[in-house]
């Protein structure tokens, strides 16, 4: 079954509470922090996405689905894990080496929170690889990490095809997450090619109905 993680990105302060409320009764099944350092990507969102989960921490039994586009994984990790949020995701561009990614691993998994790694859409599935039976879902980039609104990038949900032959292939259960662009129409290619977590901002912030838009995701 399709699931649905609502990147908060572009919400609007002022509208924040009431658009979380409208988020969760429109039945998504998380909502996707996007915490960006401006150094992995030119945008800084670190206080913004700690102030919006904080909030939702304390009004909404959703699980938080936190997206660390960060070159200093280890502090977030540390940071987020008293939020105690579903799950905690990495890129593997930010650990780069074995070690730190194995341990960035091992301190989520301590903190409670199920792992995953991400992805950008230049890296090649061969990094990996090797993690795969250590961690719960890969979260593919369908567009470049770090700005809202942008347009899937059809190439990548080759890769997410690619990595759903190779889990089924190697009886690996695993979730997979596609982030960028996803919408009505991209959401029923990406399901196609594999991925059952699906993220989208702005057509749902947007929607005149969220809980429909959820639905034609779903």
């Amino acid at each position: 079954m399709t699931e649905v993680s609502a990147s908060i990105l572009t919400v609007e302060k002022e509208n924040a509470v009431r658009t979380f409320y409208n988020l969760e009764t429109g039945k998504i099944n998380y909502f996707h922090i996007d915490v960006m350092d401006g150094k992995f990507v030119e945008r800084d969102t670190t206080e913004l996405m700690k102030d919006y989960a904080l909030t939702i921490s304390h009004i909404s039994n959703l699980g938080l689905d936190v997206h660390l586009m960060v070159e200093n994984v280890e502090e977030f990790i540390d940071e987020y894990s008293m939020l105690e949020p579903e799950i905690i995701t990495f890129h593997i561009e930010a650990t780069k080496t074995e070690e730190r990614t194995k341990n960035a691993i091992e301190e989520i998994k301590r903190s409670g929170s199920r792992v995953g790694i991400s992805i950008s859409p230049d890296t090649n599935l061969e990094e990996i690889k090797p993690y795969l039976n250590q961690i719960h879902m890969v979260l593919v980039m369908t567009v470049v990490p770090g700005k809202g609104g942008q347009k899937l990038i059809p190439e990548t949900l080759e890769k997410v095809k690619e990595l759903k032959k190779y889990i089924d292939e190697n009886n690996i259960d695993i979730d997979i997450e596609v982030d960028g662009g996803i919408n009505a129409e991209t959401a029923s290619l990406a399901q196609e090619a594999g991925a059952n977590i699906l993220v989208a901002g702005n057509y749902l912030i947007t929607a005149e109905n969220i809980s429909e838009a959820v639905a034609k995701l779903k």
